[in-house]
């Protein structure tokens, strides 16, 4: 699959060749700088020296080089990306050598690559002393992209691997220039910083979060859980003590990881994360605002405390991230407090008031504390980090257990699960859907409510045997599973596995950005198209998303002409086709089985017609050849361009859209968008 785009050769080639086109960069809206580039006091912005990035070139390909031959060799692939993340940071600031701000950054860079070839000529020896020792940098191969990410461990001096241990997963704050490079540099020799937290005998995994990604969204998501993947395999890590952490974008991050996914941890600290009120914003369509609540109104979520443990805190006079909008004419703008304020202020909705002192309150009913630090902007104080180091203390002695009562709310089938229960069929999508279930007699009996749900799916039934749900009393047969549907307002009890028919269920709701949270493939078009102006612009959307992902996050996507896709590549990944039925094989074989009608001459969409030769769609659906896989047609992620290192990227265009040709630009005109209904069927 390729791996370097004519884009980042032709990019090197132009670096290394003249001095001053180094610094010159695509037109804004198609390329946005990361934060710092400018010059500072009005200095011109950091030029590489040709012979410096030559060094560069030339280091990053003997690494390149031994890692092949490592890998030839069936090495063991952790070890070896262990040593490829050296080359890779090399080889990202060759594609983007405006990412060289100062000279430090390539004096550091020049030092990685130094790092990286040592590491080879050692495992080459067959010998991996960079696995030892209390500061370790490591990788991982992402399934996502194919890509290899970086991970920081700090392990403890009471660590010897024959017990499990618990884990402290770590999200940074906004890093605009912590590229590969300087991660891998300032991590082994990083002191104890944010400030230090109580030693619990944990280890502690510091995520790359590839850079930014959007606030720890798509790629950055995936990045939280490649990594904890990735310490399980190296260490002995007791699975029920996993704790997260995170602190101002971090914070965010950890606000959208920990109410999406409540029964991945034992405990959450969340310090000063963002909230972002777009949903406030004029002049948003329906299905913007509908996906504003899967992954940016995070205060919606607040339910899902219920069976985590959470801890938010916050400095008095922190404004420095103000909110998004700003906020309205004589408002305070509370910054990034204002997350905490508005979860508590929705757990008190929830029947979940707070108690207590007012810098230090919990949720009665809840386990959720709520700290501000005194005299505190964007920080900690002394004295909240005690209480923090109290409370992660608590909770990893105690570990996870699976509650007797679940509580959890969703927006989204993507997220749907708690401990023993799955929701996997909503009413409708983006709008609340809930559970309040409660086991007893040693699981024989239930009584569950419901809301906005059409398939439950309940695990640890080994001793189930009847089911109140709704009022409705079902008889069930106990085992691992038990799988109850409504229709209408009748509750049943269903077969276990999958709907038969097209039906929007985990993981296969949509919207067109939710494509890019699994493994996905690009195609490109090898055929004669049947409008050129179509197939070019699809084109230069799929350069524009390849760029903009190595770009932001820290990898190519993979990539295959449409006469190279085979049918293993149907099975593992969301296809993204881009080109007409004319140009591409695959639109060929799936035109006609989706829900808009595209000719030669017109698209058809509903009761809506467009020209072809200026028209096409840009949509998701379930793959005709794979319903378990999405196909995509004709885009990438629909966010603009600058929030791919912004704190939360919109989705643009819901499920579907007819786009049209815009001349010279990498993104189309917008002609209509919406979204399909839960049996994948255009709406009235």
């Amino acid at each position: 699959m390729q791996r370097l785009t004519t884009f980042a050769i032709a990019t090197l080639t132009a670096v290394l060749a003249v001095l001053p086109a180094v610094s010159q960069q695509p037109p804004a809206a198609q390329q946005q700088p990361p934060a710092g580039r400018g010059g500072r006091g009005g200095q011109p912005p950091f030029q590489p020296k040709p012979e410096e990035l030559q060094q560069v070139q030339a280091k990053t390909e003997e690494i390149e080089g031994m890692v092949k031959d490592l890998t030839s060799k069936h090495t063991d692939p952790d070890l070896v990306a262990d040593v490829e993340v050296y080359g890779k940071a090399g080889r990202m600031l060759l594609e983007f050598p405006d990412q060289f701000t100062n000279q430090n950054g390539m004096s550091h860079s020049l030092a990685v690559l130094d790092t990286g070839i040592e590491r080879a000529k050692q495992l080459q020896s067959g010998q991996s002393p960079w696995t030892r020792g209390p500061k370790q940098t490591h990788a991982y191969y992402s399934e996502i992209d194919g890509s290899v990410q970086p991970y920081g461990v700090t392990v403890p001096a009471s660590y010897d691997g024959t017990k499990p241990t618990r884990l402290y997963v770590w999200l940074h704050g906004r890093q605009n220039n912590t590229t590969e490079s300087e991660f891998l540099f300032a991590f082994p020799n990083s002191g104890p910083g944010r400030p230090p937290v109580a030693d619990n005998g944990q280890i502690q995994v510091d995520v790359f979060g590839r850079i930014n990604s959007a606030g720890y969204h798509w790629a950055g998501e995936a990045d939280i859980f490649e990594a904890i993947a990735a310490m399980q395999k190296r260490f002995k890590i007791d699975d029920k003590r996993i704790v997260l952490r995170g602190f101002s974008m971090g914070g965010e991050g950890a606000w959208h990881i920990a109410l999406h996914y409540p029964d991945r941890f034992a405990a959450a600290e969340i310090g000063a994360g963002t909230w972002s009120p777009r949903s406030s914003m004029p002049g948003l369509q329906p299905y913007q605002y509908a996906a504003l609540r899967i992954w940016e109104n995070m205060p919606e979520w607040a339910l899902n405390i219920f069976n985590l443990p959470l801890a938010g805190h916050d400095g008095d006079t922190d404004t420095q991230t103000p909110t998004v909008p700003p906020p309205p004419p004589g408002t305070p703008n509370r910054g990034q407090l204002e997350s905490s304020l508005r979860t508590r202020a929705q757990l008190e909705k929830e029947g979940f008031p707070s108690e207590g002192d007012p810098d230090f309150l919990h949720s009665k009913g809840a386990p959720g504390l709520f700290m501000i630090s005194q005299n505190t902007g964007h920080g900690t104080s002394p004295l909240v980090r005690q209480r923090l180091d109290d409370f992660l203390k608590e909770w990893g002695d105690k570990g996870q257990a699976s509650p007797d009562h679940v509580r959890f709310l969703t927006y989204t089938t993507r997220y749907n699960r708690d401990y023993w229960a799955s929701l996997d069929g909503l009413e409708k999508q983006y709008e609340r859907a809930e559970i309040d279930a409660q086991r007893s007699d040693g699981g024989a009996q239930y009584e569950i409510r419901t809301k906005n749900l059409t398939r439950l799916a309940l695990r640890e039934t080994e001793h189930a045997r009847n089911i109140k749900i709704d009022g409705q009393a079902l008889k069930v047969k106990p085992g691992p599973e038990v799988t109850l549907e409504k229709t209408g307002s009748i509750w049943k009890v269903g077969k276990n596995g999958g709907l038969a028919g097209l039906h929007k269920t985990h993981a296969m709701q949509g919207p067109i950005d939710d494509a890019f949270l699994d493994p996905f493939l690009l195609v490109r078009p090898t055929g004669t198209p049947w409008n050129e102006a179509v197939n070019q612009q699809a084109l230069r959307s799929l350069a524009r998303f390849d760029r903009l992902w190595a770009r932001f996050f820290r990898g190519h996507p993979f990539i295959k002409d449409d006469k190279d896709v085979t049918e293993a590549d149907l099975a593992k990944y969301h296809l993204v086709l881009f080109g007409d039925p004319g140009s591409n094989r695959w639109i060929a074989k799936i035109n006609g089985k989706l829900p808009v009608h595209w000719t030669k001459e017109t698209v058809t969409l509903g009761s809506q017609s467009f020209p072809a030769k200026e028209s096409f769609p840009a949509l998701i659906y379930p793959n005709p050849l794979n319903p378990f896989k999405y196909v995509v047609l004709n885009t990438g992620l629909t966010i603009t361009d600058r929030e791919y290192n912004g704190d939360y990227g919109m989705p643009q265009w819901g499920d579907y859209a007819i786009v049209k040709v815009k001349e010279g630009s990498e993104v189309p005109e917008l002609n209509v968008a919406g979204l399909f209904d839960e049996n994948w069927r255009l709406g009235k």
